[in-house]
């Protein structure tokens, strides 16, 4: 059974790296064991306490996005009555769903070969590494881009003009995430930029598309959290705290993307990843 240290300390990891960049299933697999807390990843309430974090994490989402979340639910219901896109509220609704679509089934149909991997250290901290040149791969793509930019070759573009190619491609990505290393909103940003997104909208983007997709998975293992009352009662407690710090990253990264990249974010993971394959026996 996870202890409620255990538990809070995993709420703040969760909080605090799932909307950046570096992958917070990564940290909640490779942090634990190189600073010997002493439990397993294989542990049953593992899995479940993490998606009870998640649901904080999704619902500081919402919070941070309520106004862009009510106009989407109404673009959604007049584009299914009209049975038609036409306005940019429509589209975007539309564009999330298309997006979401991807994640969802490969998640659902590998469930359970998808959680062996959150007990292997070692798997999480060569994927961080991976995660990090991904990063730095759209980086470069981005400058480049930037050097067109300057002579009049490219032009970027918001969300709601994004094509929809662009947009199962960047829903796609988040097939990634359900591998232990590899960040959700580090692909989903990546892809983003790559399709031709400003780092800001890029992140919006990646924080609408995760919204969804997190919320569910996180309701869908709550009842594994069994009978054990004291770790449910803790894991509630959790996510409130993991909710909290996730809009307070969300803030910053926002804030951090109008003048800021993702590289040092990508050091970052690099060097985590290479602690972990070093370190963790």
């Amino acid at each position: 059974m996870l202890g409620a240290g255990v538990i809070l300390f995993l709420a703040v990891l969760q909080g605090a790296t799932e909307l950046f960049p570096v992958s917070s299933l990564g940290h909640a697999v490779v942090v634990p064991p190189l600073l010997h807390l002493g439990f397993r990843q294989s542990d049953p309430a593992f899995v479940p306490v993490l998606a009870m974090l998640h649901v904080g994490t999704a619902t500081a989402l919402l919070i941070l996005y309520r106004r862009d979340w009510w106009r989407i639910v109404r673009g959604f219901i007049s584009a299914v009555a009209r049975g038609a896109v036409r306005t940019p509220d429509e589209r975007l609704a539309v564009m999330l769903l298309v997006g979401t679509v991807p994640a969802a089934t490969v998640g659902f149909a590998l469930e359970s070969t998808l959680k062996s991997n959150f007990a292997d250290p070692h798997l999480a901290a060569a994927l961080l590494i991976v995660n990090a040149a991904i990063l730095l791969g759209a980086e470069w793509y981005r400058r480049r881009d930037e050097r067109r930019q300057a002579h009049g070759e490219a032009q970027y573009q918001d969300v709601e003009h994004l094509g929809w190619r662009a947009t199962v491609i960047v829903g796609a990505c988040q097939v990634g995430a359900l591998f232990p290393g590899i960040s959700r909103a580090g692909v989903t940003m990546a892809a983003g930029l790559v399709a031709g997104l400003r780092h800001q909208q890029a992140a919006r983007f990646s924080f609408l598309l995760a919204t969804p997709i997190i919320m569910a998975a996180g309701l869908l293992e709550i009842p594994d959290l069994g009978p054990d009352r004291p770790t449910a009662f803790v894991s509630v407690g959790a996510a409130a705290l993991s909710g909290v710090i996730a809009y307070l990253s969300a803030r910053f990264l926002l804030r951090y993307l109008r003048s800021g990249r993702l590289d040092p974010f990508a050091y970052y993971c690099a060097a985590l990843g290479v602690a972990g394959l070093v370190l963790i026996r």
